[in-house]
């Protein structure tokens, strides 16, 4: 349970930061106006709203000694580490340059982050068949996105001070390298001490197409 938890503080670290701190970021310190990101945060809005049902597909059909949702903390943990980073490494470009660094980096991640959030979420389901416990889990699950939101508004801004000193750019890369490295190793706890317990029964295959059109009705 405690494992479990740690998932969802690893989801909610990046989810927090970027809730409280990346408009701050992309604006007075990686330099684009506050327009452009706006834009950018509408029509990523928009594009999860396909990319997340879409991954729930794509889960449902996963099957792997590890399990169906399992897989999916190990699978993508590193390419969440990186490209957490990657968002806020800020390198020296001009404004073309960096709208495209932002646009680019910005979607990679929330594809990222979908690929292990929704996996994740599922999880729950299949680890007992007892409601106590999943009441539990759900509860393990809360504490550990609190953790999350607790440490990202108490560490951020004071890391960042600390290790940039007068350089704002290098303080927010490292301190998100420190965050990126955390998340990594909670997703990798949560895959190793985790198990999914309840084997669902084979059901005749539905085409990805058929989830959309239920989807839309």
């Amino acid at each position: 349970k405690v494992s479990y938890g740690f998932g969802d503080t690893a989801c909610n670290i990046y989810f927090q930061i970027v809730i409280v701190y990346l408009m701050q970021f992309y604006t007075d310190v990686f330099g684009i106006s506050a327009a452009a990101a706006g834009t950018m945060f509408l029509v990523v809005r928009i594009f999860d709203g396909f990319t997340d049902p879409m991954m729930g597909a794509i889960a449902d059909r996963t099957s792997t000694a590890s399990g169906k949702y399992r897989p999916y903390l190990k699978w993508f943990a590193i390419p969440y580490g990186i490209l957490f980073y990657a968002v806020f490494a800020g390198p020296e470009l001009n404004e073309l340059g960096k709208l495209i660094f932002v646009w680019s980096t910005y979607i990679s991640i929330k594809m990222v982050y979908t690929a292990i959030n929704v996996p994740y979420s599922a999880l729950m389901g299949v680890m007992s068949p007892n409601s106590d416990d999943r009441v539990s889990l759900s509860t393990f699950r809360f504490m550990g996105a609190f953790g999350a939101q607790l440490l990202v508004v108490l560490l951020t801004l004071p890391l960042i001070q600390l290790i940039g000193g007068e350089d704002d750019q290098r303080g927010w890369s490292i301190t998100m390298a420190i965050f990126a490295v955390l998340s990594v190793l909670m997703f990798l706890f949560c895959f190793k001490n985790t198990k999914e317990r309840i084997k669902p029964e084979p059901i005749k295959k539905v085409h990805v197409r058929d989830d959309i059109k239920f989807l839309l009705g």
